[in-house]
């Protein structure tokens, strides 16, 4: 069964001169996709003036608001116990977002309801992610 959680996130968007500005997000959570979870950002906050998807590991997300995690371009800590901050780093530059704990772990429980922890199917993961990689080589 093919089930896509969505859920819209208010974040807020820590600018270098440490000023807070509101950004509207969706996560999102795909059961034929198990590892992953998906903030999407709308084009009007983009400044390539696109949409922007991040997707990073379900299992991250858990971590981080636990404590800090993440390596490579996307890292997750607790910001005291209401926040948790998610920064993620590309080519153009960093962006720091803070996001109510509660919406980041009420989303983490709604997709361990879909697809349990421990019962992601590795094979389908492997065979959509060979299928990805090397297409119809």
């Amino acid at each position: 069964m093919d089930i896509t959680l969505e859920q819209p996130v208010r974040a807020r968007l820590i600018t270098a001169e440490d000023q807070e500005l509101p950004v509207a997000a969706s996560l999102r959570y795909a059961a034929a996709d198990p590892f992953a979870v998906h903030l999407d950002f709308p084009a009007e906050i983009s400044l390539a003036e696109e949409a922007a998807t991040w997707t990073f590991g379900r299992t991250l997300l858990e971590e981080g608001l636990r404590g800090p995690a993440g390596t490579g371009d996307v890292h997750i800590w607790p910001c005291g116990p209401a926040r948790t901050v998610v920064e993620l780093h590309s080519p153009f530059g960093m962006a720091l977002l803070q996001f109510d704990t509660f919406a980041l772990r009420r989303f983490l429980l709604r997709s361990y309801a879909v697809v349990p922890a421990g019962r992601e199917d590795v094979g389908a993961a492997v065979d959509e992610g060979l299928q990805a990689l090397l297409g119809n080589v």
